[in-house]
């Protein structure tokens, strides 16, 4: 095992993907500093689709009770072309997702992160930053106006669209904006509309989308005319657009809060830059069609913090660190070019389009495509990464032999949620009859703090090494675990050499 790095990472930026990066760090024993120049957490609502990837990173925290208590269970998105419905897309137990408002997001991460000893530094600014092979040096600014500067084992920007980490990094964020404008708007709604589900209404007047909130409210989505400007948008406004774009017969009252946006598809050109990680908006930012962005930001964080742990302690070589960008930026590519899709597919104006659309919409309802694919694909269950130094790019024997991929989830929930999350776990299956190989019990002195193993009975021999997010890093069928050995050995950070007084200390001869 290498040295013990025992200086904090430093986070910035408290929204859920700074949170998310601290709360999981500090669960494995990583000390840590979270800064945010806001005041206090805000209460603007933002983000609010979380979906079953993300509740599991959540649940794992320790959320279940608030995430059951805060959240709205969506059984479907119901599409309609006009006030015609298209098709309906249903959630089962694996892929429900559920409504749960940005500022209670924050508020259980921010718990989960105080559980471990943590808390976020408000009022306080990176101003300077610079690194070395070595360590970061970064300068804060404090409540008081007052300026320090630390060393940090790693920094991770978790600082949104404007991030100061991407631009102290001089790191691209290159993109393009979409023309029209959107509308946000919270509010209380009279009228017959199914709460259970989420509403999408393409008319040819724009976009509508319906999302109920736990409080009894929705969230209204709309386009605007370009150039509308936030005052423009009057209670009267809001209304003539739901009366021209929704089903009819809503009423709005009592707007808790509304904005307008412009929609941004842009990605950071690395998301790496040394010691120096970037997470969420601050690697990349998409249209909120599908509601992928809070759930890319939080499992962004979560691929990150785990290896980030494990480097740190001293118990994986820094090469592990070299998966983060290359694994992260293939999801966010998906999500950026899915989100796109769907944004144009809402803005068609063409009648031949818009028959085109809907008549495959239906088609793939009635044939399952949604269930088999797109569904499990919002849910975050379907996203796999390449491979790399954090996933082996061996089949591990005959590709039969194993029900899934290498960089894929493992599959079994109740597995995943039973596996520990400061280091791998090797699943062993052993036949009924046969001994236990001496390469297990080598593997695991050469490499206990790095992974642990577990093992069952059953037809033949396997073995299923798995990450502590809980995808699948390699697998092998051989006996003398080959395939496993490498991939580990690839991973471990080289033993530190004792020193001379050590060795004289313990009883050895000088």
């Amino acid at each position: 095992m290498s040295k013990h790095d025992d200086r904090p990472v430093l986070v910035v930026g408290a929204g859920p993907v700074g949170l998310t990066a601290a709360a999981e760090l500090a669960r494995r024993g990583v000390p840590v500093r979270l800064v945010d120049k806001a005041a206090g957490p805000s209460p603007l609502t933002k983000a609010l689709m979380v979906w079953p990837r993300t509740l599991e990173v959540f649940r794992g925290l320790g959320a279940a009770a608030y995430i059951d208590k805060h959240g709205l269970p969506v059984h479907s998105f119901r599409y309609n072309s006009g006030t015609d419905p298209i098709c309906d897309i249903v959630f089962g137990d694996r892929t429900r997702p559920m409504v749960i408002v940005q500022p209670d997001v924050e508020e259980l991460l921010r718990e989960a992160l105080e559980r471990d000893g943590g808390t976020v530094e408000w009022r306080t600014e990176l101003t300077r930053l610079s690194q070395d092979p070595d360590g970061v040096l970064a300068t804060l600014r404090g409540p008081d106006g007052a300026e320090t500067t630390g060393e940090f084992a790693y920094v991770v920007g978790g600082d949104g669209a404007s991030s100061t980490v991407r631009k102290a990094i001089g790191v691209q964020f290159t993109g393009a904006t979409y023309p029209n404008l959107f509308i946000l708007a919270d509010t209380a709604l009279d009228g017959d509309l199914q709460r259970d589900a989420v509403h999408y209404y393409c008319t040819e007047n724009g976009i509508m989308v319906l999302v109920p909130l736990h409080n009894g409210r929705f969230r209204v989505f709309t386009a605007g005319p370009p150039g509308m400007k936030p005052k423009d948008l009057t209670p009267e406004v809001l209304q003539d657009f739901v009366d021209k774009r929704g089903p009819g017969g809503l009423r709005l009252y009592d707007i808790s809060w509304q904005t307008t946006f412009s929609i941004h598809a842009r990605h950071a050109e690395r998301f790496r830059a040394g010691r120096v990680f970037l997470a969420g908006d601050a690697a990349h930012i998409h249209s909120p069609a599908g509601g992928q962005g809070l759930n890319t930001g939080v499992t962004d964080a979560h691929n990150l913090a785990w290896k980030l742990a494990l480097v740190h302690r001293g118990a994986a070589a820094p090469v592990l660190l070299d998966s983060y960008g290359s694994e992260r930026a293939a999801v966010a590519r998906a999500v950026v070019k899915q989100a796109e899709v769907q944004t144009k597919a809402w803005m068609l104006d063409k009648r031949w389009q818009i028959m085109l659309r809907d008549v495959s919409a239906r088609l793939a309802e009635r044939t399952g495509l949604f269930d088999r694919f797109y569904s499990p694909w919002l849910a975050g269950l379907t996203n796999h990464y390449p491979a790399g130094p954090a996933v082996d790019d061996s089949p591990g024997g005959r590709p039969s032999r194993f029900r899934q991929r290498n960089g894929h989830l493992l599959a079994d929930p109740a597995t995943r949620e039973s596996l520990p999350v400061d280091r791998y776990t090797l699943l062993v299956t052993l036949p009924a009859s046969g001994a236990r190989p001496a390469a297990l019990a080598e593997l695991q002195s050469a490499y206990g703090e790095l992974v642990r193993v577990r093992t069952t009975r059953g037809r033949r021999f396997s073995a299923v090494l798995v990450r502590p997010d809980h995808y699948i890093a390699a697998q092998d069928s051989a006996p003398d675990l080959g395939l496993v050995h490498r991939h580990l050995a690839s991973l471990a950070a080289p033993a530190v050499p004792a020193r001379r007084e050590d060795l004289v200390g313990e009883g050895h001869s000088a």
